[in-house]
This record gives C-alpha cells, sequence and structure tokens, in this order.
C-alpha cells in the first residue's frame, strides 16, 4: 500500500484502509472502496489530505482511467477576445499577486491594499456577469491550483457569493479580501510539501494542518480588517464542528470564513490536476446537496447553489451514458440533477438513478 494526496487520486484506485473524518467521528468510505471522481470529490469536501490505497490499480483493466476523463469547453469562448483579454489580466493578476505577497510575507513590505485588490475588480468589471465569470475560470483551470491562482479563483467567487446573498458593497469588498488572503498560510508550507507528488511523510501531514494557523499570524501586523484574518484561520472549520484547527461550530465562525470555506471547496473540487481535467462541477454540486448543509452556513450554501446551477442552463453536457445533450430545466429540489434535452428526448436525471452529467462541454 501507499499514501497517495487526494489531489492525486485517480478513478479506479482502492483504498486499503477506512477513512474518517478529521475528527475521527465520522467514518466516509470503508477500506476496499473502489474509487469513483465523486468519491474524490467527498474526500476533498471533507479536506481530507491523503488516504492509503493499494500499491498498482493501474494494472488492472477494469480500473484505467478513461482517456476521455475531464471537462472540455467551448471552443468559441477561448477563440473570444473577451477570453483572451480576461487570459491575459488573470495572468498578470497572479503574478502581481505572487511578487507582491513573497515582498509582504519575506521582505516585510508594507501591504497596499488598494494596489493588491485593483487587478481583481478589474476581473469581476468589463460588463461580465457571474455566468461569464465561472466559464472563464472553468476555462483557465490548467494552472493545476498554484495557490496564487487558486487564491485568486476564491477571491473572485467569494465575490459573487456576497452579492448573491445580497451583502452590502463594504461586505463583498471584505468578502473579495478574505477571499484572496485566504490561502496566505500555505506559502509559508515548504513548496516541495505542497506540490509533492509523492506520499507526505506524517511530519509534512501534521505541517501543512498549520496553515491557516500560518495564515492568521502573518496577517497580525497587517493592516486588513479582522474578518480577512478570521478567514485566513476559519476556512477549514465546518459549522457541525469537524473542521479545523479549533473544530468550532456554525456561530463561532467569522461569517466571511463560512462563505470562503464554500468558494474554497467548490474551487478546489473543480481545479484541473496534472492527471486530469477539472472535476465535472455537477460533482460538486451533488456534494454540497447531500452534505453541505450540516457542514456549511444553510443561508449561504442555498444561495451558492441555486444561483451556480443556473449559470449552466442551456450549456452542451456530456452524460455517464455517453448521450450529449443541452441543460434546459433545473429540477429546484435536486440541483444537480436537471433536465436534459437529448436530440427530441428529454432526460430527468432527478428519475433516472446511475445516470449522471460527466463533463461539460
Amino acid at each position: 500500500m501507499k499514501k497517495v494526496l487526494t489531489k492525486q487520486l485517480i478513478p479506479g484506485m482502492i483504498l486499503t484502509n477506512d477513512v474518517y473524518t478529521y475528527d475521527k467521528r465520522i467514518k466516509l468510505m470503508d477500506g476496499g472502496t473502489v474509487l469513483t471522481q465523486k468519491d474524490i470529490a467527498r474526500l476533498a469536501f471533507y479536506s481530507i489530505i491523503d488516504v492509503l490505497v493499494e500499491d498498482d490499480p493501474a494494472e488492472t483493466p477494469e480500473y484505467e482511467r478513461p482517456a476521455d476523463a475531464g471537462l472540455t469547453y467551448s471552443e468559441r469562448l477561448k477563440q473570444s477576445q473577451d477570453f483572451k483579454d480576461f487570459k491575459k489580466d488573470f495572468e498578470e493578476c497572479a503574478n502581481k499577486f505572487e511578487h507582491s505577497i513573497k515582498d509582504i510575507l519575506e521582505h516585510n513590505k508594507e501591504l497596499d491594499l488598494d494596489e493588491m485588490m485593483t487587478p481583481i475588480y478589474a476581473l469581476l468589471g468589463n460588463g461580465r456577469t457571474a455566468s461569464n465569470i465561472f466559464d472563464m475560470l472553468h476555462n483557465l483551470r490548467v494552472y493545476d491550483d498554484a495557490t496564487y491562482t487558486h487564491c485568486i479563483n476564491v477571491a473572485l467567487i467569494t465575490n459573487i457569493l456576497a452579492q448573491w446573498l445580497r451583502w452590502s458593497s463594504s461586505e463583498i469588498e471584505l468578502a473579495t479580501q478574505a477571499g484572496l488572503f485566504h490561502d496566505v498560510g500555505k506559502l509559508l508550507i515548504p513548496g516541495s510539501i505542497i506540490t509533492k507528488h509523492g506520499q507526505l511523510t506524517d511530519d509534512e501531514y501534521s505541517l501543512v494542518k498549520t496553515h491557516p494557523q500560518k495564515g492568521y499570524d502573518a496577517m497580525k501586523d497587517l493592516n486588513v480588517s479582522s474578518h480577512v484574518r478570521n478567514a485566513a484561520l476559519m476556512h477549514h472549520e465546518r459549522c457541525d464542528g469537524t473542521g479545523y484547527p479549533m473544530n468550532l461550530r456554525g456561530p463561532q465562525i467569522d461569517k466571511f470564513a463560512k462563505a470562503v470555506a464554500i468558494a474554497d471547496v467548490y474551487d478546489a473540487m473543480t481545479s484541473a490536476r496534472y492527471y486530469r481535467g477539472p472535476l465535472c462541477p455537477f460533482i460538486a454540486i451533488s456534494m454540497f446537496e447531500d452534505e453541505g448543509f450540516q457542514k456549511y452556513d444553510p443561508e449561504m450554501i442555498m444561495a451558492f447553489l441555486h444561483n451556480i446551477v443556473n449559470t449552466y442552463l442551456l450549456n452542451t453536457v456530456r452524460l455517464n451514458t455517453g448521450e450529449v445533450g443541452e441543460i434546459i430545466f433545473i429540477n429546484s429540489s435536486h440541483l444537480s440533477r436537471p433536465t436534459i434535452k437529448v436530440e427530441n428526448d428529454y432526460i430527468d436525471l432527478s428519475k433516472c438513478p446511475g445516470v449522471y452529467i460527466q463533463e461539460i462541454i
């Protein structure tokens, strides 16, 4: 057996041991489970950093990853001038953020918050809707979840969530800042550990879990709101007390940290990895539906799910059956299982157990 990072798991790998939540209170999966994409998403959802798997699943044909795994995005969007402009601005924003935050953390440079946030708001401007932003982000997920690009993604998603929640303009601004700085602590963990492709040692595993506290400590003397610092500290806390580092419960968690937590998990589950494309957003939505209402603020998760599914209306999708169709109706009782028009037929996924959206194309 070997230890594998959750972000490096591949469908078909077999769990060697039972997997429990961080606090050991809930068993998530049994040893011997043959992992599916949804299982991997569930592990990410519970912030499981790594698991033990059998050594050579790839030698068995039935466990091989399908050649077409991952999402295929519209070439038409990629060829549009707006996408090209967004991509250019996004890359410049990531580069500026990387250099600025390194100067602050490594050289004690003073934080110029306006300078840091201006490129973020530029990405949100130019008349782009929430649907446009999510389309752009899903087409940019070739960066393999680098911490800098992940922080920008979470800033954009948290901004949109705050708008959906109808927060005030000042709260939306704080939410965006909280998203941008939430993972600062990871920058204080050796890069060789964060990007390690092999198994983590117990010491490395423990070190990774210190990043919320490290981020909070790093921002103690910076000119940022206490809510922004709390988001760094609390974005892995969960309303049912199963999070870390302090096992806080709902009322104890800063509301900006609660919003960031949703954006953080959604981005982590739908981000590209070196061995596959992004997980289908509907897998992430399904995970939130199944277990999110206990772990996340109910009002926030409800607003997020109801709004984000609507950004995918009229998108073309491929089902796990191989059929290709268009999302024409969102089922409010089963948000991850809309109605799909396939040629002259209509497939209500809420009434078709075992059939699901495999990818958006």
